[in-house]
């Protein structure tokens, strides 16, 4: 039988889900990517059964019921679906420019040239796709959706490389997650330069101020979540009003989000040093020296992680379990017919998507190592970069997200269902590129064990 530790050395190390904050940012980060990938799923899936029943009418009813703010003649109305487009995927680009900043300053990414691969893949995926698009659409109505098929899903992929565990090393999950955070930003981006409306530039001045503040406000050392949330709505509505889609606030702020830890170590050490672990005395004030200074352990804890690793911790499930689900069920639904299989916007995405994404991802990541622009990890190999190409053709909530905002609703039918076609092709040629690769050597020799 193992020996146990001591009850008194049991309880001077941190509880094991801390250890893992900690230490494994990245892991937790994917696993609870790949389970909201499954929730994602099953929620499309939902979407698209309830827009092919008899309740498709009232679904539809439901997702337009008027939700807003009066306050005298001033009003701010709009449908539920809206809501959930414009202002609670501000939350989910928020992480996105979050998770970011914190692989770029703290995590695999913050050599240069290991970020340049992943950059210049994004930038390829995002290019060549637009550019097969606008060349089948040309001078054609649908020519406006060019925007459609640059982001790649992150929850899919991700979930897509769960399926596969060991087999696959982790230098290719690195790849792909921050392939997909990137073009996720710049289709935002591409959404705020192409698909915004006329500019109202007072407003916009307002909003400008308000990210001035947030950067004031961070300089001075405020430290609370909820004024910099508070700010946060406030540049919103402004932003929202400018005429500029309001989404970008969440690229915005998530890039201004200090990545520095205010507690290093060695501070945190010496004040636990002061903790007293029984307190004298047997008064109940709270005003005491032990009492003040196991209050000032508490913060040094928290605030020896930045606060891009506290926000990225606290709102990913948030995101990936209840905002990207409520996404899917608004804006996934679709009514199936197979006269629209050759409609040429469909056409146009499925192309864009299965044959542009890994044909510019691959280019591009050529050219940047050939370049010396960027370095290749020793174990990923280009046939792995291969299935990861065909994967980032899984374009699912991006796609939406911007097809809602370019195209027609007759027009955006046949996006859907290019867009579904397309990430089911991508999916499964990616995934048939991976499993077909050979097992890594300690997966052998497990099964030989067996």
């Amino acid at each position: 039988m193992d020996e146990q530790p001591p009850p008194q050395a049991r309880q001077t190390g941190l509880p094991a889900q801390l250890v893992e904050r900690l230490s494994r940012p990245f892991q937790r980060f994917l696993h609870i990517e790949a389970a909201a990938g499954g929730v994602l799923l099953l929620c499309t899936l939902a979407a698209m059964l309830l827009s092919n029943s008899p309740w498709v009418h009232q679904v539809e009813q439901f997702w337009e019921t008027p939700v807003g703010l009066h306050f005298g003649d001033m009003a701010s109305v709009r449908s539920l679906r809206d809501w959930i487009n414009d202002g609670l995927m501000t939350l989910f680009f928020f992480l996105v420019a979050i998770e970011l900043k914190r692989e770029l300053v703290l995590g695999e990414l913050n050599a240069p040239r290991k970020a340049a691969l992943s950059i210049a893949a994004a930038l390829g995926g995002m290019l060549v796709p637009a550019g097969i698009y606008l060349v089948m659409q040309k001078g054609q109505i649908g020519e406006v959706g060019w925007g459609t098929v640059m982001a790649t899903d992150t929850a899919f992929v991700i979930g897509c490389l769960a399926l596969l565990g060991s087999r696959i090393p982790q230098s290719l999950r690195v790849f792909m997650l921050s392939l997909a955070i990137v073009d996720d930003i710049g289709a935002i981006l591409v959404v705020t330069l192409g698909y915004s409306s006329h500019v109202a530039w007072g407003a916009l001045l307002l909003a400008a101020l308000g990210f001035g503040l947030v950067k004031a406000m961070s300089m001075m050392g405020v430290r609370g979540f909820a004024l910099y949330f508070l700010m946060g709505g406030l540049i919103w509505v402004a932003m929202d009003a400018s005429g500029i889609h309001a989404t970008i606030t969440g690229v915005l702020l998530g890039l201004m989000t200090p990545a520095r830890r205010w507690v290093s170590d060695h501070r945190l050490y010496a004040i636990l040093g002061q903790v007293i672990a029984h307190p004298t005395g047997n008064h109940g004030s709270g005003d005491t020296k032990d009492r003040q200074t196991l209050l000032m352990a508490q913060i040094a804890a928290r605030e020896s992680l930045s606060p891009v690793e506290r926000l990225v911790m606290a709102l990913h499930p948030w995101v990936g379990f209840l905002i990207m689900p409520l996404f899917a069920m608004a804006n996934a639904g679709l009514t199936l017919s197979f006269g629209q299989l050759g409609n040429p916007i469909t056409t146009a995405v499925v192309m864009g998507f299965v044959l542009g994404k890994p044909l510019g991802v691959l280019s591009f990541s050529w050219l940047a190592i050939g370049c010396k622009v960027a370095i290749k990890p020793a174990d990923l190999s280009w046939r792995l970069l291969t299935g990861g190409g065909l994967l980032a053709g899984i374009g699912f909530t991006m796609a939406l997200f911007i097809a809602n905002l370019a195209l027609s609703q007759s027009q955006l039918e046949s996006a859907k269902l290019g867009i579904f076609i397309a990430s089911v092709l991508a999916a499964l040629a990616g995934l048939s590129v991976l499993v077909s690769l050979p097992l890594p050597a300690a997966d052998k020799a497990a099964k030989r064990v067996l």
